[in-house]
Parts: structure tokens; sequence; C-alpha cells
């Protein structure tokens, strides 16, 4: 089939061939890094767990632990910048959904709201999400501390793309 000519009225090809796409992936980084930079990679994820500790109940603890953490390293090696910026990005996605939802819990303990089936459901979606980051922290604490590479399945392409533009 002339392809050329598909191509030139507007239809394209669709690209029909199964992808595997996994949550979190372990792969190579640029150089294999020092034991101390795999303890402060490994630590950028520990400051959002022990802030949960420390401020549960306000969503912002957690972003201002990993923004520290992440200005103290800024000047860091390439794996250490680079795991710290990836926990930023993923507190940064999560705060504004534990925000909305600690306001809304606020609204209905303190003043007039009620409990629906629009709090329960979007208080067991945060619920689900903050679980899953709170398991796949800890498994990347724990194997970037091992010195492997850990890239989520979202931060860690966007940590990509930040990097390849500085």
């Amino acid at each position: 089939m002339d392809y050329a000519a598909i191509h030139w009225i507007g239809f394209v090809e669709l690209d029909l061939e199964y992808h595997e796409r996994v949550m979190i992936s372990v792969k190579e980084f640029q150089y294999l890094p020092d034991e101390h930079e795999c303890e402060k990679a490994s630590n950028s994820y520990l400051m959002s767990l022990i802030a949960i500790m420390g401020g549960f109940p306000l969503p912002i603890i957690n972003l201002i632990a990993t923004s520290v953490f992440f200005v103290a390293n800024r000047k860091g090696t390439g794996f250490v910048k680079w795991h710290c910026t990836q926990a930023l990005l993923s507190q940064l996605f999560i705060l504004p959904l534990n925000s909305f939802g600690f306001w809304w819990t606020v609204s209905i303990i303190f003043g007039d709201k009620q409990i629906s089936s629009n709090y329960i459901a979007y208080f067991l979606t945060v619920f689900i999400l903050n679980l899953t980051e709170f398991v796949g922290t800890i498994y990347t604490a724990i194997a970037t501390r091992k010195g492997k590479h850990v890239e989520w399945w979202f931060f860690g392409e966007l940590t990509n793309l930040i990097f390849r533009s500085i």
C-alpha cells in the first residue's frame, strides 16, 4: 500500500503496537554514584515521609520539607539533584489534591457542609493516591540508597525534561 498517498490525504497510520508502561522503573544513570550520593538522594524521598509524621494534617509540611532539602542540595551531584527534583515534583503534584481535601474536611467539621457521596469518593481517591505515593516513596528511597536510579512514571520523564533543558 502506498503510505505516501495516505499521508498526503491526511490519514495517519495508527501505532497499535502494545507498549508496556510501568509506574516505577529502574534505569541506568549516566555514572555510578558514590555512597554519599546514594544516601543524599535517598534522603530526598525520606524528607516527605518524616514530614508526614510531624505535620500530618497540614499538606504543605511535606512540600516545605522536600523544598528545603532540594534547595540545600541544589549544588550537589547530578544523581542527588535529579532525585531531589523528582521528589519535589511528586510533592508539587499531590499538594493541591491534599489541600483541597483538607479544607473540604475542615468545612465539614467546623462549617455547615455535610458528608456527601462526592466527598467520600474524593477522599477515597486521594487516600489511594497518597498510599500509592507513600509506598512508591519508600521503595524509591530504599532502591536509591542501594545506588539504583529509579524513575517514576510521570515524574521521571518530567525530571528528565527539566535536566535536558539545563
